[in-house]
């Protein structure tokens, strides 16, 4: 089974992720921006790091046989600095141009503030405007709150809701993120602060396999880059179809991305023979 794992954070793994990735059947992968441990306080360094995850990235993921796009944007957790999220966002276009850049995010929410709401509205107007798939970033607590800020930008802003992946669901949101959005609804397999595989599995019997994606969201923290494999075996013992499974592994992610004309990931890449040189 080939798997595209559509929300996880390789800036902060290292090449020995890829091989177990590889390993276990990934054959894609976005990269959403993410908080890299501290706030940054220069546009410039914004753009060196988007130049990174959609340059760098994707030649390292290559030479272990993944295909890695990015997503780009101003993440909500630095957002109480105006003037530098005006600055970026003012430069940000060449890099949502960047031809592996299938999506603006992750954009949204952290502690529920205005300043959060102006840098999330400013980000979704923008992908609005270029036609572009969103990825939201659903805060770690005060979920059901959260969700009524998002709710309210996008009732502000009016962007196609079948072109947002509204991420971070757990048991608490994702039956409302299901029936008062038009979203495609994600849940993240983090074993500390989100969900484990036993809960995503039970979830999707409840809910079904329409509009949900499952992703590992793996970053500095205690994280797994093949969680994506652990639901995947979780929903196999749990009796779920194998038609249900491809859809989770494969269909839905490719559907999502397949929005952006960009996504047109290679899944057939080799690993290339590992050299070694001396210093």
């Amino acid at each position: 089974m080939k798997i595209i794992e559509p929300h996880i954070h390789m800036y902060s793994r290292t090449t020995d992720d890829y091989q177990r990735m590889y390993e276990a059947g990934i054959r894609a992968c976005v990269e959403p921006s993410f908080w890299l441990g501290s706030h940054r306080r220069y546009a410039g360094t914004f753009f060196d790091y988007f130049n990174n995850v959609l340059e760098f990235e994707h030649t390292r993921s290559q030479r272990f046989g993944l295909d890695h796009f990015g997503a780009i944007a101003y993440n909500p957790k630095e957002a109480g600095n105006r003037k530098l999220v005006d600055e970026v966002l003012e430069g940000i276009g060449e890099y949502l141009d960047h031809p592996r850049c299938v999506a603006m995010g992750e954009i949204g929410f952290d502690t529920l503030t205005e300043d959060e709401y102006y840098c999330f509205t400013r980000q979704l107007q923008i992908a609005k405007d270029r036609g572009m798939p969103v990825i939201i970033h659903i805060s770690h607590t005060r979920k059901p709150e959260c969700l009524d800020w998002v709710l309210r930008g996008f009732k502000e802003v009016k962007p196609d809701e079948r072109m947002i992946y509204l991420d971070h669901n757990t048991e608490d949101t994702i039956g409302r993120a299901l029936a008062e959005t038009e979203c495609w609804c994600g849940l993240t397999v983090y074993p500390i602060s989100k969900l484990d595989p036993a809960r995503a599995s039970s979830i999707i019997k409840q809910y079904g396999a329409d509009r949900i994606l499952v992703s590992g969201s793996a970053d500095w923290g205690i994280s797994d880059p093949v969680s994506m494999v652990n639901v995947i075996e979780q929903m196999r013992a749990d009796g779920h179809s194998e038609e249900i499974l491809q859809k989770i592994a494969f269909e839905n992610p490719n559907t999502f991305y397949s929005q952006s004309p960009k996504w047109k990931p290679q899944l057939d890449l080799v690993p290339l023979p590992i050299e070694l040189r001396q210093p």
